[in-house]
């Protein structure tokens, strides 16, 4: 099993949200709590969901690679994806993603080689009136984000003092 026990226990709440011949709507809720575990969701990890909700692995991996929110490859301990929808876009957008990637050394979809960051590129967050937008760990939003807010950011998930 790829997947610990207490993953499992939070798999099957969600399981008990919804009647037993619809168990495949806990699917997203399956792909995060493993996601949250491992870090990201393998071949073999939404094969072993699918077999414990009981529904076709391509239907799980349909979801998984669907929305952005999944990674279907490993990533960094900290996932940036910088809105790069047209408001956001024309609003900062593009410059905050410039400023990301020259701080960081990668380009989108790229990690660094300490494996800390992983930057992304991401579609509209609900959030244009405070472009430019980004997500961490597709928890946290962080919003109006200039070259100071930015560099602010990456130190503070560095671990390192932030001024």
């Amino acid at each position: 099993m790829l997947l610990s026990e207490q993953c499992y226990k939070k798999i099957d709440r969600e399981l008990a949200k919804y009647p037993a011949d619809q168990r495949q709507s806990a699917v997203m809720a399956a792909l995060a709590h493993a996601q949250e575990e491992l870090g990201w969701v393998s071949a073999e990890t939404m094969q072993e969901l699918a077999d414990y909700i009981r529904m076709p692995a391509i239907a799980v991996q349909e979801v998984a690679t669907f929305y952005n929110m999944y990674n279907t490859k490993p990533v960094g301990k900290h996932k940036i994806t910088v809105c790069t929808n047209l408001p956001c876009a024309l609003s900062g957008g593009e410059r905050a993603a410039q400023h990301l990637k020259a701080k960081l050394g990668i380009d989108y979809r790229g990690t660094t080689d300490d494996g800390a960051f992983t930057l992304m590129e991401g579609e509209c967050m609900g959030a244009c009136g405070d472009a430019p937008v980004m997500l961490v760990n597709n928890h946290r939003m962080c919003s109006f984000m200039s070259n100071d807010k930015i560099d602010t950011l990456v130190e503070e998930l560095s671990g390192k003092t932030v001024k």
